[in-house]
């Protein structure tokens, strides 16, 4: 089980490093064609509507490997409801786009989150240890104790996200509409989480920063 986790981490890291080597994103132009972005995610990438992520500061890594999953379209990883937005958005972007876009975005600051305090101290629970009666992993170990993530591992940054767009997404994993998460990772650690726990830990990390 740890080889199989290594290996796949392994690979993406290599992928990733490829990508880099190849294709180095340009943040001034980026910025130029972030206007397709603008409308969802807002100009620096801090969106407003709860629905839509804030995507100010990801690792480019992520970033990409996300445009690239959407660009797949209904055949892809992303399947939920919103998804159908972003095939059409990015159909049309190269991978020379999607770098520019990823160092724009990665250079812009994510917007401090507010959490409910009592909602969010069970999320705390649970972000930071888990749940041993589900067999369920703490979301510390692959997103850091401030929710930074690990870039060279494929993990995004989560700190300060919209609580609705990470619950939106937690269910999504439940449910079997989105997946491509390292050794199916997320989708063994919410399969038995409640409706209250995914909330919980929702808004533990829109807290974070």
């Amino acid at each position: 089980m740890l080889r199989s986790t290594l290996t796949a981490i392994l690979l993406i890291t290599l992928s990733t490093l490829l990508v880099a080597a190849d294709l180095q994103g340009d943040p001034a132009t980026g910025k130029a064609k972030s206007v397709i972005c603008a409308g969802c995610h807002g100009i620096d990438g801090n969106s407003v509507n709860p629905d839509w992520p804030k995507i100010a500061g990801q690792s480019e890594a992520y970033f990409i490997a996300q445009l690239q999953v959407f660009k797949q379209g209904p055949a892809g990883a992303r399947r939920n409801p919103n998804s159908a937005l972003m095939w059409g958005m990015v159909a049309g972007l190269s991978e020379q786009d999607m770098a520019d876009l990823a160092a724009y975005f990665k250079q812009q600051k994510i917007s401090q989150g507010v959490a409910d305090d009592a909602l969010a101290k069970k999320g705390e629970a649970l972000y930071r240890g888990g749940n041993i009666e589900l067999a369920a992993a703490a979301c510390i170990g692959c997103h850091g104790p401030s929710g930074n993530g690990n870039p060279a591992a494929g993990f995004p940054a989560l700190a300060g996200q919209h609580a609705q767009y990470v619950y939106n997404q937690l269910q999504a994993y439940q449910q079997g509409l989105r997946s491509g998460d390292i050794n199916d990772s997320m989708r063994d650690m919410v399969k038995k989480m409640s409706d209250e726990d995914m909330r919980a830990v929702a808004e533990y990390i829109q807290g974070l920063h």
